[in-house]
């Protein structure tokens, strides 16, 4: 598996001209998505740490230039990705806004995982799924069609957390405590 270093990742959102909010925003999902992994794998659940901390720190890698020109972010990151070598990276980019398939009996994948931190966190903080719903349907609900995918969007969101959680030692409310600086 071909992995960009962390290094890497900053010098490729650089490289994309990533607005400083979206770059903290994916060092948040990072994080997320790291300290869930680590409890999974401690669960027995073979995670690569790696693929999730990389994949979520550029999930949002074309996400700056999207803001211009509307494409759709997950796709235009994931194409990036591939081109440059990493198509493992790429698939988990591709699947952090809607997943390709939900499964409520196969064990987490760092696409489900780094999906759903993406979900965790507005702009740096980590809230609740209602509160980030709220926000993504305000944002990008501009019309019905638009609010009718982001009700889907918040259902499979519901039915991934409740997933995820079946192999956590704590509940979704104690996230935030669990990354407070001590």
């Amino acid at each position: 598996m071909n992995l960009p270093s962390i290094s890497k990742c900053f010098e490729l959102m650089a490289e994309t001209k990533m607005l400083d909010n979206i770059k903290v925003h994916s060092i948040m999902v990072s994080k997320v998505a790291i300290l869930l992994a680590q409890y999974m794998r401690q669960a027995g659940i073979p995670l690569s740490l790696e693929l999730i901390e990389t994949a979520a720190l550029l999930h949002d890698i074309t996400k700056t230039r999207s803001l211009q020109t509307g494409e759709r972010h997950s796709r235009t990151g994931a194409r990036f990705l591939r081109s440059l070598g990493y198509p493992e990276v790429a698939s988990v980019v591709l699947q952090h806004v809607r997943l390709s398939r939900y499964s409520d009996s196969s064990l987490p994948s760092p696409s489900e995982i780094v999906n759903y931190a993406d979900k965790r966190v507005l702009h740096d903080q980590i809230t609740d799924l209602a509160e980030r719903m709220r926000y993504i349907e305000e944002r990008y609900g501009a019309d019905d069609k638009k609010r009718q995918r982001i009700q889907l969007l918040w259902r499979d969101s519901v039915r991934l957390e409740q997933k995820l959680f079946r192999f956590l030692p704590f509940e979704p409310h104690e996230l935030p405590d669990l990354l407070r600086p001590k």
